[in-house]
């Protein structure tokens, strides 16, 4: 489990670093939430790729 956070916090971190600079003091908070966003995109397409397979 926690290899799987950690490799969403790597993604997270290189796409954050492409916005923000990583030494501004809200880098964390933010790549935090890119790591959710992008949790939640997977979750997402799963869930529209099942759908899709049942019909």
């Amino acid at each position: 489990m926690s290899l799987i956070f950690r490799i969403v916090f790597i993604i997270a971190g290189a796409l954050t670093a492409l916005f923000v600079a990583r030494d501004a003091l809200n880098f964390t908070i933010i790549q935090t939430f890119v790591a959710v966003l992008l949790v939640t995109a997977v979750v997402g397409a799963g869930s529209l790729w099942s759908m899709r397979r049942k019909t």
